[in-house]
């Protein structure tokens, strides 16, 4: 580092030598008379020369030896002031500041003069050709965006003038002739319809139909008839009362061999038969103080509760078997089942074989040859009079009696039950119609086709017709080019009648990605199975929807003046939705008034077709535009609204409402009514708060508006409990029917507690509901806390 700092000033004495030299070479040549300006000028000409001369050759080498030297010298040395490397701005300048700075060391490189203004020439290009390449580059943007805008979005996807106008297209006769099509052509088995179904879609253009199948378990009859031996007499009677015999025998052969209880226990049981009319805990209670009803045949009145339900409580008492039917005084006064037997399943879902899990090739395949110890049969009111030893004219005017065994009365009958489990192919229909905007959410829309050839009546025709109706008017529009924002998933399950087995296969087959798509769920089960009145089922959240959706789209006033909607439990393939997935649903379906507090769950029993034809019941098909109208208006508002239609407060405010109930029961609710009212606080909270978007497009940010139909989508899933008694919901947001006010599972509780005198089931059942409102509200104040942290995030 020194010896570099030595050879340094050698260097730059070297050439103030140099430079003295030709001065006075030149005063002694001129002489030593010179002015000022002389002086000046003879400067300026030795600064010149300086110049070339540091640019000789020999020079030029000296300097980039000693270059070379300073760098690898002080490569330890970050601190070099480099700034003398770079050159004056002018001779005159440089000059000057080898006057003023007489320290100054010239240990720089050199660089012409002219590189100024060549530096200043071409930055100067630089910045203009730059400056024109913006103005250019503005110019192609404002133009290429004039001629290639945005892809154009649908028109207003919640314009309920589009909705008028699909709705428009559903017409009752479409509907008569769809139904009438489908019932033409004779079906051999299940695969037969849902061809048949899968062709129609297609035909409307629908873009991506296909077939799902699955190989299930299937329980059918054997090839002859159960039968009921009554040992007093000797006499011998079909489930529908006719007596056993090779004349009556053949008469409605098929509807004899389908009166049965699909996945019962087989054989032949022989035990006195005791009338337990609904099978309540007041009932068993009352009989088992009396009679030992181990092994015993019960008289058992469908209605009031899950068959299931009492099913489990007949098992767990000791009975070994069961007669079933409907109480004539129970049915609507225009129906007439007394002497006809029915179809019922013992499935609680799904196929038997695959409990749990989709039945797909490669699964394991649990051999279970039925569901129950006990021996079920349905047999219809005409024979249970008679095992009851009811007179035929004991009628009183304008009033019915309801059929009860007498005490004293006792019968020893002997029953025979066979049927045949095998493994047979049922077949979904899945269409899908492609959302444009969020195509990842689906709002699910279900019918369903009989794999039955005379039981379950014709009602699978009529809401095979209604879907087929609306994915027909549906369809028009979309070839015009609109769209629905969301997805809608239009699905024919096939098996439903032996306990909706294809929706259970189907979802339990997608079920990680049904649990975070599916958006909602529209049912068309058994749509019209009466003509007085219309029964609207929806969940809490979409109550207010399914109210907007009769108001505004009835044909016949008169058949739907206002119908309250309720959150009851119902058959059908919404079931997994419900209880597996927490999915929000709604149906509507005609019925008839119902004469009897007892009635619910009637629809359990599948009577022959002949006995309600569909065509009787709505000869113009007015009541099927009408459920048709209602379900596509839904469907609609859910798949096309920018923010669900779905309402938080409705939910607390259902779960205030269940609870109140237990004020008068010895049952300390006080924390339950306390989580409720937190519930119902931060509810509302989030419905005046984040709900806003929906009723002002100005705060629809996208990523606002994904946030809060997320929250939305899952408002319910909170309300599942692990685990429900047989027949009753998971989803505790539903009541077991319009008399009950109470969560079921407590109801259910507080029940077995009289039966059992522990209170150990009612604690349990209270620290589930507490659980799943707790989690309710944790949830919404979660939606709360992540919009506000999005929000201060963005300011």
């Amino acid at each position: 580092m020194e010896e570099n700092e030595s050879n340094l000033p050698n260097a730059s004495q070297q050439v103030k030598k140099m430079a003295y030299h030709k001065v006075n070479a030149d005063q002694r040549t001129q002489g030593q008379y010179l002015d000022s300006d002389d002086l000046q000028a003879t400067a300026l000409e030795l600064e010149w020369d300086m110049e070339k001369e540091l640019e000789e050759p020999g020079f030029d080498h000296f300097r980039l030896d000693g270059a070379v030297q300073h760098h690898l010298g002080n490569s330890q040395s970050p601190d070099l002031d480099l700034e003398p490397i770079q050159p004056s701005a002018s001779p005159k300048g440089r000059f000057q500041r080898l006057q003023e700075d007489p320290e100054y060391i010239s240990h720089y490189s050199r660089q012409s003069p002219k590189s100024h203004r060549c530096s200043f020439f071409q930055i100067l290009k630089v910045f203009c050709a730059a400056l024109i390449l913006f103005i250019f580059g503005i110019v192609i943007g404002y133009y290429a965006g004039k001629k290639c805008p945005s892809p154009p979005a649908s028109p207003e996807p919640n314009n309920p003038h589009n909705y008028h106008e699909i709705l428009k297209e559903i017409k009752a006769e479409n509907i008569q002739q769809i139904y009438r099509d489908l019932l033409q052509s004779p079906r051999e088995d299940d695969v037969d319809a849902a061809m048949k179904i899968l062709l129609q879609w297609t035909s409307h253009g629908l873009e991506d139909v296909r077939l799902v199948n699955y190989s299930v378990l299937l329980d059918l009859p054997g090839s002859s008839s159960n039968t009921i031996i009554l040992k007093n007499s000797g006499e011998c009677f079909y489930p529908d009362g006719q007596q056993c015999s090779k004349v009556t025998k053949t008469l409605h052969s098929q509807d004899l061999l389908y009166s049965y209880a699909a996945y019962s226990a087989k054989g032949t049981l022989e035990a006195e038969l005791v009338d337990i009319q609904y099978g309540t805990i007041e009932d068993l209670i009352r009989i088992q103080t009396t009679t030992n009803v181990t092994k015993k045949i019960a008289l058992l009145k469908l209605g009031q509760s899950p068959l299931l339900y009492k099913l489990s409580l007949l098992e767990d008492a000791g009975f070994g078997g069961v007669l079933l039917y409907v109480d004539p005084c129970d049915l609507p006064k225009t129906t007439d089942l007394a002497d006809k037997a029915f179809m019922i399943s013992l499935n609680s879902g799904g196929d038997p074989s695959t409990p749990g899990y989709a039945s797909i090739d490669g699964s394991y395949r649990q051999h279970r040859l039925n569901l129950t110890t006990l021996l079920v049969q349905p047999i219809s009111a005409a024979l249970a009079k008679k095992l009851a030893s009811i007179p035929e004219n004991r009628v009183q005017k304008d009033k019915c009696v309801p059929v009860q065994m007498s005490s004293t009365d006792k019968k020893i009958i002997s029953l025979s039950i066979q049927s045949v489990t095998t493994y047979k192919t049922i077949s979904n229909v899945i269409g899908y119609l492609k959302g444009s905007v969020f195509p990842d959410r689906y709002v699910i829309i279900g019918s369903h086709h009989s794999s039955l050839n005379t039981y379950g009546g014709q009602e699978w025709a009529s809401s095979t017709a209604i879907i087929t109706a609306f994915i027909q008017a549906l369809m028009l529009k979309v070839k015009r080019g609109w769209r629905t924002d969301r997805t809608i998933v239009f699905c024919s399950w096939g098996g439903t009648s032996f306990g909706n087995i294809g929706s259970y296969e189907w979802a339990e087959d997608l079920k990680r990605v049904l649990q975070r798509n599916v958006v909602a769920y529209v049912s068309l089960h058994n749509p019209v199975r009466g003509n007085s009145t219309l029964h609207p089922i929806a969940s809490p959240s979409l109550q207010q929807l399914a109210a907007e959706s009769q108001s505004i789209n009835c044909v016949e006033k008169t058949k739907c003046p206002g119908s309250n909607v309720s959150s009851v439990q119902t058959q059908g393939d919404s079931d997994y939705f419900i209880n597996h997935l927490g999915v929000p649903a709604v149906q509507f379906s005609y019925e008839d008034i119902n004469t009897s507090e007892n009635s619910s769950f009637l629809s359990e029993a599948l009577f022959p077709m002949y006995a309600t034809r569909t065509e009787e019941l709505d000869p113009s098909f007015k009541l099927h535009e009408n459920i048709a109208k209602f379900s596509g208006h839904a469907t609609l508002q859910i798949a096309s609204e920018p923010v669900l239609p779905f309402n938080a407060l409705d939910i607390a405010l259902e779960v205030q409402n269940s609870l109140r109930v237990f004020l008068g029961e010895e049952v300390d609710a006080s924390q339950l009514l306390a989580m409720a009212s937190r519930l119902r606080d931060t509810a509302e909270l989030f419905q005046s708060d984040e709900m806003r978007p929906a009723n002002d497009p100005r705060e629809r940010a996208p990523i606002r508006v994904r946030m809060l139909n997320d929250v939305l989508q899952s408002l319910e899933k909170s309300f599942l409990v692990q685990q429900a008694p047989p027949g009753l919901y998971r989803n505790i947001l539903y009541r077991l029917d319009e008399r009950t006010s109470q969560f079921s599972v407590l109801l259910e509780a507080l029940e077995h507690c009289k039966l059992h005198q522990s209170n150990e089931t009612i604690q349990a059942a209270l620290s589930e509901v507490l659980n799943s409102i707790s989690s309710a509200q944790v949830y919404f104040k979660a939606g709360l806390d992540v919009f506000e942290t999005t929000l201060a995030g963005k300011k």
